[in-house]
């Protein structure tokens, strides 16, 4: 499973804004200079964010970005699925190839006999899972404390 640049940057903005919770507005200039992305690029990431609910704008002199809500109420799922495409358009976090309703152009001729399609499926479920436990709030903290959170061994 791969995540484009999409969703990469808008999590480095999220974990950013996050971490400037106490600043009213973030100008899209100072997200843009300070994790070096380009503005157009950007502003389409924070378009799609704005639309799902998950940032607000403000516009004029002291205008910028601020998070909709607390980190702790804005699932890494979410964030996903408003940047890779998500439930708008049936597409969950992970796509089961098998599945002709996510892949119309594939037509699979073993989808009755795959032994795959159950593993797609509980690779599926668990990371749904996952995604909608991990908050925001959790992926702003340091690297050492995330890795407690969620369980990773520190040799990671």
């Amino acid at each position: 499973m791969k995540f484009t640049t999409k969703t990469e940057y808008g999590l480095v903005c999220f974990i950013y804004m996050s971490r400037h919770i106490d600043k009213e507005t973030i100008p899209i200039k100072e997200l843009a200079q300070q994790e070096k992305f380009s503005i157009p690029y950007l502003e389409k990431i924070l378009q799609s964010l704005r639309a799902a609910g998950i940032v607000n704008s403000h516009h004029g002199k002291q205008g910028g970005y601020h998070l909709a809500r607390h980190p702790s109420r804005i699932a890494l799922k979410e964030i996903i699925e408003a940047l890779e495409g998500g439930s708008t358009f049936d597409i969950p976090t992970f796509g089961v190839f098998c599945e002709p309703v996510i892949r119309k152009n594939i037509v699979c001729t073993h989808f009755s006999m795959c032994g795959l399609r159950p593993v797609w499926n509980k690779t599926k479920e668990l990371l749904d899972t996952f995604y909608g436990s991990v908050t925001l709030e959790t992926i702003a903290k340091e690297e050492r404390e995330v890795k407690n959170l969620v369980g990773t061994p520190s040799n990671s």
